[in-house]
């Protein structure tokens, strides 16, 4: 008789099962590397926006393994054809809707071509910075207008900056900036701010921070390919004037790509983040799974469910964690 070796009678296993990934930045990639190479038939459900926030962003100097730094839509293509390499396969659809049948826990792929069938599910959809809504703003994206000071703040070494919103968020990237910028202003518009007080009182208590209340950016001002600055408005007297700067940062919130979960009725913030196992109290979780919800075969990964660091490498590592768990989960089975 032949003996066939355990990771043989692993893969074999594993090559029955199929497993959507909604979401194609760096951890929904992540976890369809480690899903296909697993032998598990990985399908990439990629969205309106393939590749992710990264995509709009230049040149990443923070991902571990690139010495010089690398491109934004270059690292996601990479990550793609990686997880191509391995046999998934990418679909460019957006999901509507998940369906979950109880009786044989197996579920339903929405898109708007039809219906895709799978024994799990791993939610990788992300979150989608808020902007400022001005005409034309899409253009300036990564090229002076910025949503992560973490990600961009370091191109801005010397220069004067503008951080706009009221928020944590705001606080926390206009103090982080001034590691960079001879000059960050603050622009909200009104004296109202939604930070803490610790948080506000920082940033007060930074001389290279001015705030700048009651004001609301209009317009970009821009010479060629060239960032030029901003013309803001007071919210007071609707006075006009122009404010030079080299970039402008937006802190005004985020929202998770989670509308098509509702039928699912799974655990949220108030805001919509998903909310994984791991933050569930120990005595309150009913999976074994940290990527784990409270539908056996779900799990979640990536900005979706992280609202606190958001960055390229910890989306990469949720990613990770979620295939694993959904390999575990699919050889119990």
């Amino acid at each position: 008789m032949t003996i066939i070796p355990y990771i043989t009678k692993i893969q074999a296993i594993m090559s029955k099962h199929k497993i959507a990934i909604i979401g194609s930045g760096p951890s929904g990639l992540t976890a369809a590397i480690y899903t296909s190479r697993a032998s598990i038939a990985t399908q990439v459900f990629m969205g309106s926006q393939p590749g992710g926030q990264l995509t709009t962003t230049t040149e990443i100097e923070n991902f571990p393994g690139f010495i010089e730094g690398i491109m934004g839509p270059e690292l996601m293509t990479n990550m793609e054809e990686q997880a191509k390499r391995f046999g998934a396969v990418m679909t460019q659809e957006s999901v509507t809707n998940i369906k979950w049948n109880k009786e044989n826990n197996q579920f339903l792929v929405v898109t708007g071509s039809g219906e895709y069938q799978f024994d799990s599910i791993i939610i990788a959809s992300g979150a989608s910075s808020k902007y400022l809504g001005l005409e034309g703003e899409e253009a300036w994206i990564g090229k002076g207008y910025h949503t992560c000071a973490t990600c961009d703040g370091f191109f801005y070494r010397g220069k004067t900056i503008c951080v706009v919103g009221g928020g944590d968020s705001a606080m926390e990237e206009a103090n982080f900036l001034t590691k960079f910028a001879t000059k960050v202003y603050l622009i909200h518009r009104s004296d109202n701010y939604r930070a803490s007080q610790i948080m506000l009182d920082r940033a007060k208590a930074n001389p290279k921070i001015e705030f700048m209340p009651y004001e609301a950016i209009t317009e970009f001002i821009t010479e060629g390919r060239n960032f030029k600055g901003v013309k803001i408005q007071n919210q007071k007297d609707k006075s006009i004037k122009e404010l030079a700067l080299d970039g402008v940062f937006v802190a005004i919130g985020h929202n998770p790509n989670s509308q098509f979960t509702t039928e699912l009725n799974l655990t949220k913030d108030e805001i919509g983040y998903l909310i994984p196992q791991s933050m569930v109290n120990p005595e309150d979780r009913v999976s074994q799974y940290s990527s784990g919800t409270t539908i056996p075969g779900l799990f979640v990964a990536g900005d979706v469910e992280d609202k606190v660091y958001r960055q390229a490498i910890t989306a990469a590592g949720n990613g990770c964690k979620a295939a694993i768990d959904a390999e575990r989960y699919l050889e119990s089975l």
